[in-house]
């Protein structure tokens, strides 16, 4: 995701603004996906629990997602235009279309990167009940940091990215299977979005997100909507926490009230503390501006990490060891419960 400090002070000012002209409030403390920033807030829940008995929901397999996972890392870093980049999207897709119930659409694209680079695109969209008007979008980004900028060392090699691009679509890819082999099933249709050439960008405006900028401005399928969606991005990482990220909270405040509630509800408060973090700019925003679909973003919040994030991140140490099945399962069922349930919610 995103990069180093300086580039998150810039973005920050510009996500800053925008939040002006949505809201009229106050200036916000906004990073990137890269970001720093010291503002963070514990709040207390003052939520109202669901009331409504669960519905029945598949398990989410944490071994089978942390598996998938492994498979991506297997190819290399998959930063754009590299081999292991072209057998990583080919690999998604050929998943997608293995598993039943689902269709499977392939958006390329071509995007300019800040250093003037032609840079070849994939977003992957898989949908599940199709014919079902009431949409929930789910996504996360494929695409890997192509250079290691918060390293001691080789810091213009590519990064594994495990956690960052890996572990996200390792949790869609088993809600995905999930759905294909369940006999029960959400009420609502679900699409899932594999957004590419997210981690390619510095401190410029706009460098990063370039896969969701391209979505946004043409949208696959033609005018497509949704209720609202959830971002998945460095969701994988041993015993992380998942704060309330302050574009989501403005722009979905439900949506994060019910993911939230969720997972205190099913035993996973401790992974998605009530807390309040800053803003960041991530694949999320793009789909809030361009598409008008409330998104929020499900990612990790450190206060002992560099800025935003844990340790690993854009370094050489974002590799399977900092992968943990507990946290994959933590977020894995929590989102599987929530599009389960999403018709059997308390509003």
């Amino acid at each position: 995701m995103s990069s180093p400090n300086y580039s998150h002070f810039l973005r920050a000012i510009f996500s800053s603004f925008l939040f002006l002209s949505l809201i009229g409030i106050g200036i916000l403390s906004f990073v990137s996906c890269n970001g720093t920033s010291t503002t963070e807030k514990p709040i207390k829940n003052t939520n109202t629990v669901q009331e409504k008995p669960l519905l029945p929901v598949p398990n989410f397999n944490q071994d089978s997602a942390y598996h998938f996972i492994e498979e991506q890392v297997a190819f290399g870093a998959r930063f754009p235009n590299s081999e292991a980049h072209q057998e990583t999207g080919d690999y998604i897709i050929n998943k997608l279309k293995g598993f039943d119930k689902i269709n499977v659409q392939v958006q390329n694209f071509t995007a300019t990167s800040f250093d003037g680079k032609m840079l070849s695109g994939r977003n992957i969209i898989a949908s599940f009940n199709p014919s079902v008007k009431k949409r929930v979008l789910l996504a996360a980004h494929w695409d890997t940091r192509p250079f290691a900028d918060q390293d001691d060392e080789r810091k213009d090699e590519p990064i594994l990215g495990a956690n960052d691009g890996g572990s996200g679509v390792g949790i869609l890819l088993e809600i995905a299977r999930t759905l294909s082999v369940s006999t029960e099933q959400p009420q609502v249709g679900i699409d899932m979005i594999f957004f590419d050439l997210e981690d390619y960008g510095n401190n410029t405006q706009d460098s990063y997100c370039l896969g969701s900028q391209h979505w946004g401005k043409n949208r696959m399928p033609a005018n497509y909507t949704a209720y609202y969606g959830i971002l998945l991005d460095m969701a994988g990482a041993k015993n992380a926490k998942f704060a309330q990220e302050g574009y989501s909270r403005q722009t979905a405040p439900s949506v994060v009230k019910n993911v939230w509630n969720m997972a205190h509800r099913i035993g996973y408060g401790g992974f998605f503390p009530f807390q309040e973090a800053p803003a960041i700019t991530d694949d999320h925003v793009y789909v809030n501006q361009l598409a008008q679909i409330p998104m929020i973003d499900i990612i990790e919040y450190s206060t002992e990490g560099k800025g935003y994030f844990g340790t690993y991140w854009h370094t050489h140490d974002d590799n399977m060891d900092v992968i943990g099945k507990e946290t994959l399962k933590a977020v894995g069922q929590t989102v599987t419960h929530v599009i389960y349930n999403e018709e059997n919610k308390v509003q």
